[in-house]
């Protein structure tokens, strides 16, 4: 039997409501985890496309209510002082659970006039609006939740958002020391935003399975490709760096974002990019 049961803000023991029974809240979400992207902060999903996360029980920010055999007699009826403190929806449907994040917009009361035989004031009582898709699906098949937004579920699975990681302000300073770089106007590690921060994190790792010839060759490519935008002494290596705008660039570089297009050879950058093995 499918049920529907909400989580509601403040409660520590038995925070999970049953609200229906028999129900489905959802259209089955139906994915082949194969083709879903492993979570990457710096990429932008298709349309159509999930994030995921594999062996989700096994992460810390799992919810015990994932990991253990659903009965829905464990769970009380939701009452109706607890409508307005539900922190998210839990669909148990699909040998699944689907979650949607709940926020005051979704809840609605209005006046209304209906017609009929004759036009009609109606008063609504409370409506709570369920999104067409879930923010979240557990497959509890391949233990894997797929999501589209990691933003959304952060307040539903506390602790997730180390998934985004940002260079700390340490590190930040150690990646601008890189002999490549030459800061100048006075361009430092207060100055790198937080989108940049999350891409010094990626470039890190990036540059740690460098090789020293890599990196030689690194610079050649991005000069390349930024040789209008970058300032690059060839003759020390280095990359000037002076605003945001030149370390995002010099960042995209050390990802091999740019690229040639084999036909019309039309110079691009990818705004996301994603391994075919």
């Amino acid at each position: 039997m499918d049920h529907v049961l909400i989580k509601v803000k403040g409660l520590r023991k038995k925070p999970y409501r049953k609200l229906i029974s028999d129900c489905k809240l959802f259209g089955t979400v139906d994915v082949d985890v194969n083709h879903c992207i492993a979570y990457s902060p710096d990429h932008n999903l298709d349309e159509d496309a999930w994030f995921k996360v594999e062996q989700f029980s096994q992460q810390s920010f799992s919810l015990d209510i994932m990991n253990q055999e659903f009965d829905s007699v464990d769970y009380d009826d939701a009452t109706k002082s607890d409508f307005s403190k539900i922190s998210y929806l839990i669909s148990v449907q699909d040998q699944g659970f689907y979650f949607q994040k709940i926020t005051p917009a979704l809840f609605i009361r209005k006046k209304m006039i209906a017609f009929g035989e004759s036009a009609e004031i109606e008063e609504s009582e409370n409506r709570l609006v369920v999104n067409t898709m879930p923010d979240a699906v557990y497959l509890q098949a391949s233990d894997t939740l797929i999501f589209r937004n990691l933003a959304t579920i952060s307040s539903i699975f506390t602790g997730i958002d180390i998934l985004y990681k940002e260079a700390t302000k340490e590190e930040v300073g150690h990646f601008l020391d890189e002999p490549f770089i030459e800061l100048s106007n006075e361009y430092n590690a207060e100055k790198v935003s937080k989108p940049n921060r999350k891409r010094v994190a990626l470039a890190m790792t990036t540059l740690a399975t460098m090789s020293a010839a890599d990196k030689i060759d690194m610079l050649t490519y991005i000069d390349e490709y930024c040789d209008q935008k970058l300032t690059f002494d060839s003759a020390n290596n280095k990359f000037e760096i002076s605003t945001d705008d030149e370390l995002k660039l010099l960042l995209y570089g050390i990802e091999q974002r740019f690229y040639t297009t084999p036909f019309g050879h039309e110079k691009r950058l990818a705004n996301s990019v994603q391994a075919l093995s």
